[in-house]
């Protein structure tokens, strides 16, 4: 089945081949012979050592990330003939490269984030623009709505008021913020669900660590009816998968890893293997390849199987035949089916090619093929049915030509010369004396100290080194020049420090030479901060070594969402095939039981899988430095101000900013317009108080006047009617008067001229009492 020029069978054949065994046994064998074939194969040598390639740089990789590399090469370095007896140095590798790895993969692993889920079928799609529709409506007729509401108590309004946005910017970052179905809640629980119970952070975790040390990372998804979805975690070192140019590995046809199976395990998961094929097994040829010798010598009941995807088509044939009252009926067919050429007005033929996905595994070195079947639960994506989805989500975001770089990678060769520098710097220190004497017997024998004693040597030391003072003869007793008349001389000994100096500038140039390759700086992790640098200076210097290793960090997100897409769709099989669904249906309504409903109908969306990122410590300070400003200007409130703080990404929080900004400033102008009409209608209430007080007062004048006038008048018609009673006296009086004057004239003249008289002075005296007290009442009145 394989041919000359190629290792895999031919994907051109029919479906009822596919399936059989032989071609998944070819296909395990083309698989086997491309990455683990040792065989030079001329134009194949390169793939044909694939895996023990990989596996080998993988394996090297891995140790300088520990600093447990191996030292035989410096024994190398330094030894000549490989003769290691006159060095007594310590070997061990100095750990250097851990520290950067724990840098960037802690700092990456600390990172939060969201899943997001947007629903993007035509229903939900449907759903979310009904929704913009009506808020718009709302915004379009909020004074109607109002003015209803107050004449007629009738409100019209299609969305709670008091969520309602107040303009289309708010409505755009409302639809991004807030809106969520509850089709995507129900979703984003599910797969946060699936996750934690999966203890994929630990996963996430290591995908992080083999991203920064192997440049590679991978992670598998599977389904089956016992356990549900199972999120798993791949050894790069196991992996297997065709020939690829792309980062995301998004054109693979096949893929697969290798794993190491106890025989009772194996009997586990094949129930079907017998007596013989275990037996078969064990004693054939299944450690042909043994990539792990350590573990083969203590265990010989393990086995190594490959497991594996193949991607290939299939044929959806149907034929569509006419029925007696006229319509069409559709009966499904094998690709090899033709309509009869001599029916052809009442058979037609429907195809279409449609990717389909089988799994395989294969016993390493022996014939032995345990499984190959097609997928029972593939992954398809609902917008396009035609094509699969693969088990394993792999990512390398440095590759090119199949060759992927990390940044372990890069700086192997300066860790090695640190390495060599540090035992260098061994050798020079074992090297190393202190600083010595010299003394000159001769010298001492011409000193007499005066005792009848001459120095000895011993005393001259002692002296020396207690008082550092000695006694020397510039003649000798002949009284020619002494040559040692200074008989103890120091001996400088530190040319070592020198050699020290430069190890040490040797080796901060290496280290600096790995901190420039990798971007990883010293503010990144705070070794060496500058005490004359600026907090921000140290902050943007860190954020360069963010921005450095930012591929990583995307590359990790990248998994992260495609693994959720993955469970995305794996939620389908669980609610249409486990029969635990209804536990998980139990689970997901433990957080949240409104949406129980809702999820049992989640098979019928098609959702899109978004990752929001938390932002980094600088996003974050440079956002909190516009918050505290927007608050010191009052542009914000402080219920504004936690708002912007909860949205975690940080575009979008700028955009509430700016927006919050904006309802700030429209609130205070119209507060602003509010005082003016409140101090307009004040002064207008005041005028119209200090008019209707003038009017009062005026009017009080007014009836004051007339009542003054009204008792002038009554004054005036009192006296006039006093008067009229005075004069009406007086000529009553007059008329008595006369009355009684013709009554006596006829008495005597003489008694009638005294009583003329009498009469007459009492009637003077009368009328000037009466006009007196007339006088009187006038002025008291």
């Amino acid at each position: 089945m394989v041919g000359a020029n190629s290792y895999f069978p031919s994907q051109v054949v029919p479906d009822v081949e596919k399936l059989s065994y032989d071609y998944g046994l070819d296909v395990a064998k083309a698989i086997e012979t491309e990455w683990f074939d040792r065989a030079d194969n001329g134009a194949h040598r390169r793939s044909a050592s694939r895996f023990y390639a990989n596996r080998n740089d993988f394996h090297r990789l891995r140790l300088y990330a520990r600093g447990e590399q191996s030292v035989q090469k410096y024994k190398d370095e330094l030894s000549i003939n490989g003769d290691l007896s006159y060095l007594n140095l310590d070997w061990k590798p100095v750990p250097i490269i851990p520290k950067f790895v724990d840098i960037v993969v802690n700092g990456m692993s600390e990172r939060n984030y969201d899943i997001k889920v947007f629903s993007q079928d035509p229903y939900g799609v449907a759903k979310r623009t009904e929704y913009m529709e009506s808020v718009l409506r709302d915004l379009k007729a909020k004074e109607f709505d109002a003015a209803a509401q107050q004449n007629f108590n009738m409100d019209f309004r299609e969305n709670d008021p008091e969520t309602l946005p107040e303009t289309e910017e708010e409505l755009e970052l409302h639809m991004q913020l807030t809106y969520k179905q509850a089709t995507e809640l129900a979703e984003e629980q599910a797969i946060n669900v699936l996750l934690q119970g999966n203890n994929y952070e630990l996963t996430r975790k290591r995908l992080y660590y083999d991203l920064a040390v192997l440049g590679i990372a991978a992670v598998k998804t599977t389904f089956d009816t016992a356990n549900g979805v199972r999120v798993e975690y791949v050894d790069p070192d196991m992996l297997v998968y065709s020939y690829t140019e792309s980062p995301y590995f998004d054109d693979i046809y096949y893929v697969g890893e290798v794993k190491s199976i106890p025989i009772n395990e194996l009997v586990k998961e094949f129930p079907h293997l017998t007596q013989e094929d275990l037996e078969d097994i064990q004693k054939g040829d299944s450690h042909k390849y043994e990539y792990n010798r350590a573990r083969r010598s203590k265990d010989q009941n393990i086995v190594d199987v490959l497991y594996f995807n193949y991607k290939t088509y299939m044929n959806e044939v149907y034929k569509l035949k006419e029925t007696s009252t006229g319509g069409e009926k559709a009966i499904e067919k094998d690709d090899s089916f033709n309509p009869p050429t001599d029916k052809q007005g009442d058979y037609a033929k429907l195809s279409r090619q449609v990717e389909v996905l089988f799994e395989g595994a294969k016993i390493l070195g022996s014939e032995k093929l345990l499984k190959w079947e097609m997928a029972e639960n593939m992954m398809r994506p609902k917008s396009d049915m035609t094509k699969v989805k693969l088990n394993y989500s792999i990512v390398a975001p440095r590759m090119y030509q199949d060759r992927v770089e990390s940044i372990v990678s890069r700086i192997t060769g300066f860790a090695d010369m640190i390495q060599l520098t540090h035992l260098k710097l061994q050798q020079v220190m074992s090297r190393m004396v202190p600083d010595g004497v010299y003394l000159d017997a001769d010298g001492l024998a011409e000193v007499d100290l005066g005792n009848g004693t001459n120095y000895n040597p011993q005393e001259a030391l002692n002296m020396f080194f207690q008082t550092g003072s000695v006694i020397g003869r510039s003649y000798n007793v002949d009284g020619d020049p002494n040559p040692g008349k200074i008989p103890i001389q120091e001996i400088n000994t530190n040319g070592g420090a020198n050699k020290i100096q430069t190890l040490i500038g040797n080796y901060n140039y290496y280290l600096q030479m790995i901190r420039d390759v990798t971007g990883l700086n010293e503010a990144s992790d705070g070794s060496t901060p500058d005490r004359h640098a600026l907090v921000g200076v140290q902050k943007l210097a860190a954020a360069n070594s963010n921005t450095a290793t930012r591929h990583v960090l995307q590359a990790g997100l990248y998994l992260t969402a495609d693994v959720a897409e993955q469970i995305s769709l794996r939620v389908s099989d669980i609610l249409e095939y486990s029969p635990t669904r209804d536990a998980f249906l139990q689970q997901i309504g433990t957080h949240n039981v409104a949406t129980l409903e809702e999820m049992s109908e989640l098979y019928l969306y098609d959702f899109g899988i978004f990752i929001e990122l938390a932002p980094d410590e600088e996003e974050k300070q440079m956002l909190e430095n516009n918050i505290q400003m927007a608050l010191a200007q009052k542009i914000i409130k402080l219920s504004d101000a936690i708002d912007i703080r909860n949205t975690k990404n940080v575009k979008l929080a700028n955009e509430l900013l700016k927006i919050k900004e904006k309802k700030k400033t429209k609130e205070e102008q119209a507060m602003q317009q509010q005082n003016i009409q409140a101090q307009q209608q004040a002064q207008q209430q005041t005028a119209q108080a200090q008019a209707q007080a003038e009017t009062q007062k005026q009017q009080a004048l007014t009836q004051s006047q007339m009542q003054l006038e009204q008792a002038k008048a009554e004054f005036k018609a009192k006296n006039l009617e006093q008067e009229a009673k005075i004069k009406e006296r007086l000529m009553e009086l007059e008329f008595q008067y006369n009355m009684k004057l013709r009554a006596l004239e006829a008495e005597s003249k003489n008694e009638i001229e005294d009583k003329r008289q009498e009469a007459a002075s009492k009637k003077f005296e009368s009328a000037g009492n009466d006009e007196l007290g007339t006088g009187l009442n006038m002025n008291q009145f």
